[in-house]
């Protein structure tokens, strides 16, 4: 059997917005996970994540951030996207409706999910552990971003962050401000530095102008998704729990 795909529309940050949701073979429930999109937005690098996690036989929710668009302008991506990052509310809202129609889709265990994301995408998810939902992990690229104080005691699950050594938008200080937050709120937290990366270093080249400091980096890219696969199978296993629901 194979996975299924298909778009999905729902509202939120008053547009509607249109995700890439992929199941996993078989009829039974699934854990899940929410997978958040670069600055840009959603793009078939994280549909192809998407699809890549329901063939390990998870629900995934490639969800979006700008209402069905992909701003390739820098310019118009960052007018969006740094008023965005600089508003909780306005994340989380954006992270709790697609968590919303994850969660609402039969063939997830509501009580399992985990979020994973890159730049914006990882921003999104880890406000969702700022805001105390239950997650079972979560796991960003290039989004090394701190929260209001305090509020990181809230996250109930692992965190893992992956940052390119010469990311010059997550640069170091922004890396040690990320670390102490977690190890101040008693987060089980993990940094892994990739040495001579740059900001989405994960991302395949694009035939578009980009912010200067981003650049593709295959090695990395590779052993940084390896490293996400890693943290999912710890605290989010495709168990054998799964494999009994569909026989019955």
């Amino acid at each position: 059997m194979t996975i299924a795909t298909r778009t999905v529309e729902y509202p939120a940050d008053g547009l509607t917005m249109i995700g890439h949701l992929a199941l996993p073979a078989g009829t039974g429930r699934r854990p899940a996970v929410l997978v958040g999109p670069e600055g840009p937005g959603l793009s078939d690098v994280e549909r192809r994540r998407a699809d890549a996690l329901a063939e390990l036989g998870y629900v995934a929710l490639a969800f979006d951030i700008h209402g069905g668009r992909y701003l390739a302008d820098p310019e118009e991506m960052l007018a969006r996207c740094m008023p965005l990052l600089a508003d909780p509310e306005r994340m989380r809202d954006i992270g709790h409706a697609a968590l919303k129609v994850l969660c609402a889709e039969p063939r997830t265990d509501p009580g399992r999910v985990a979020a994973i994301g890159y730049g914006t995408g990882g921003a999104i998810g880890l406000e969702l552990g700022r805001d105390g939902v239950d997650l079972r992990a979560i796991a960003t690229v290039n989004a090394t971003t701190t929260g209001r104080p305090g509020e990181a005691a809230r996250i109930r699950c692992p965190v893992w962050a992956g940052v390119g050594s010469e990311d010059p938008i997550m640069a170091p200080a922004q890396r040690e401000a990320f670390a102490a937050e977690m190890q101040d709120a008693g987060v089980d937290w993990r940094l892994v530095t990739y040495g001579g990366a740059l900001h989405a270093f994960h991302h395949p080249p694009v035939d578009q102008p980009v912010v200067p400091g981003v650049g593709h980096h295959p090695r990395h890219a590779q052993r940084a998704w390896r490293d996400v696969l890693d943290v999912l199978a710890e605290c989010l296993p495709v168990t054998e729990r799964s494999t009994e629901l569909d026989e019955n």
